[in-house]
C-alpha cells in the first residue's frame, strides 16, 4: 500500500534551502557602467564579423567545442585534454565543486572574495572555511596555510582578487598546492591580463592545480558567456563527467577564435585600461579618498557611512559603481571598474561632484 503524502509541494533539498541568494543589480544599467568588470567599450571588430558570417542553418546543429577547445589550449599552451570550455567561469566553478566536494569536505576561501565560490560550495555538503584578510586586504597567506587540515579538498583563489585587486604571487600559490597536495588549488585568473602574471604554465606539472578564465572581462564577451578550466589530464577526465556536454552555445564556439587573433585589439583595451587606471588613481588620492591598491581593471575605495548615498550621487551622474558593502571588511567600501580614458573622465567628474556633495575625503591624505 502506497505512503500517504504528508506535503502539499515539492521541497528542495535542506542545502538548498539554506543557500545564499546572488542578486545581481542588473536592471536600468544604461548608464557608463563601472558596476560589473566588464569590458566598457566593445568587442574586436573581427568578433563582430563572425557573428554576421553565422548562417541560420548553423544554429540547427548542436555545438561542438572540441575543435575550438584545441585551439584555446594551442593559445595558452597546454593540452587539448588538459582544458574545457565553459560557459561562463561561473559553470567552472560550478562544475569543478561538484565534482570534488563532498560530505566533511572543507573548502578554504580566504575573503573577502567572489560572491559565487561560497553560494556553488553551499549547494553541496562541504563546509567552507573562510579566512579573513586583514583591513589591507592583502592576501592571508600565513593564515591559510594554517587552515590546511587534512579534510581540505578545494582551496579557491582569484588572482588578482575581487573586489580588492589584491595578488598573491607565483611563489606563494605553488607553495599552497605543494602544502596541500590532496586538495584541488583552484587560481581563477579572470582578471589576467590586467595583472600579466599568470601559472597557467604550471598546469600538469603541478598534479592539484586547476587554472580559470573567462572572456568576459579584457575580450569583452560577457554576454557570450564564455570561460574555461585547465589542468591535470587525470582531474580533467573526472570534471567532463559533470560537465554538460553542449552548455557552451555555438555563437560562443564562433566568435572565440577571432577574438583570440585579434591581439593588436586586446592589447589597446587593457593599454586604456591600464592608462585610465592611473589616472583615476591620482584623481582619487587628490580628492582624499583613501583606495587600496589594485592589478586589476577596479579599484576598491573607501567611502564610509555615506556609500548608499555616494552609489546613488554617482549614478544621478551617469555612472554605475558597485556597493561592496556586504562583503565580508568591506563595510563602506566601493568598487569602481576602469573603463578607457575618455570613459574614465566622466567618471572623475562624477567622484568630485559626490566627493563635493558628500564632504567626505577632503583633506585626508
Amino acid at each position: 500500500m502506497a505512503e500517504a503524502v504528508t506535503t502539499l509541494n515539492p521541497t528542495p533539498r535542506a542545502r538548498v534551502q539554506a543557500m545564499k541568494e546572488y542578486h545581481p543589480p542588473l536592471g536600468s544599467r544604461d548608464a557608463l557602467r563601472l558596476d560589473f568588470n566588464e569590458n566598457t567599450l566593445a568587442c574586436s571588430p573581427k568578433v563582430r564579423e563572425a557573428l554576421a558570417s553565422i548562417s541560420a542553418g548553423s544554429l540547427t546543429r548542436y555545438p561542438e567545442r572540441g575543435p575550438v577547445e584545441a585551439i584555446v589550449a594551442a593559445h595558452l599552451g597546454v593540452a587539448a585534454e588538459q582544458l574545457a570550455l565553459t560557459n561562463g567561469v561561473d559553470e567552472a566553478i560550478h562544475v569543478l565543486f561538484e565534482t570534488f566536494l563532498e560530505a566533511d569536505d572543507e573548502l578554504l576561501l580566504p575573503v573577502p572574495t567572489y560572491t559565487m565560490y561560497e553560494i556553488y560550495a553551499s549547494a553541496t555538503d562541504a563546509r567552507v572555511v573562510a579566512i579573513q584578510a586583514s583591513d589591507d586586504l592583502q592576501f592571508p597567506f600565513e593564515r591559510l596555510l594554517a587552515a590546511i587540515t587534512a579534510r581540505t579538498k578545494i582551496i579557491a583563489i582569484a588572482n588578482p582578487n575581487s573586489p580588492s585587486g589584491a595578488v598573491v604571487s607565483r611563489a606563494q600559490l605553488l607553495e599552497i598546492a605543494s602544502r596541500a597536495p590532496h586538495a584541488v588549488v583552484l587560481v581563477d585568473e579572470a582578471y589576467y591580463h590586467f595583472y600579466g602574471e599568470t601559472v597557467m604554465d604550471q598546469v600538469g606539472a603541478v598534479p592539484n592545480l586547476v587554472v580559470a578564465r573567462t572572456f568576459s572581462k579584457a575580450y569583452g564577451l560577457a554576454g557570450l558567456r564564455l570561460g574555461l578550466l585547465a589542468g591535470p589530464i587525470e582531474l580533467m577526465r573526472w570534471i567532463r563527467c559533470v560537465l554538460s556536454p553542449y552548455s557552451v552555445n555555438s555563437l560562443a564556439l564562433a566568435c572565440l577564435p577571432p577574438a583570440l587573433e585579434d591581439t593588436a585589439y586586446l592589447d589597446w583595451y587593457v593599454g586604456e585600461v591600464l592608462a585610465a587606471r592611473t589616472e583615476f588613481e591620482a584623481a582619487l588620492d587628490a580628492a582624499g579618498v583613501r583606495r587600496w591598491p589594485s592589478q586589476a581593471n577596479f579599484i576598491l575605495v573607501e567611502i564610509g557611512a555615506q556609500h548608499a548615498e555616494f552609489v546613488r550621487l554617482m549614478r544621478e551622474a551617469g555612472v554605475l559603481v558597485r556597493d561592496r558593502s556586504s562583503d565580508p571588511g568591506c563595510n563602506g567600501r566601493v568598487r569602481i571598474t576602469i573603463g578607457t580614458r575618455e570613459q574614465m573622465k566622466q567618471a572623475i567628474a562624477a567622484l568630485n561632484g559626490a566627493v563635493a556633495a558628500l564632504k567626505i575625503g577632503i583633506g585626508k591624505p
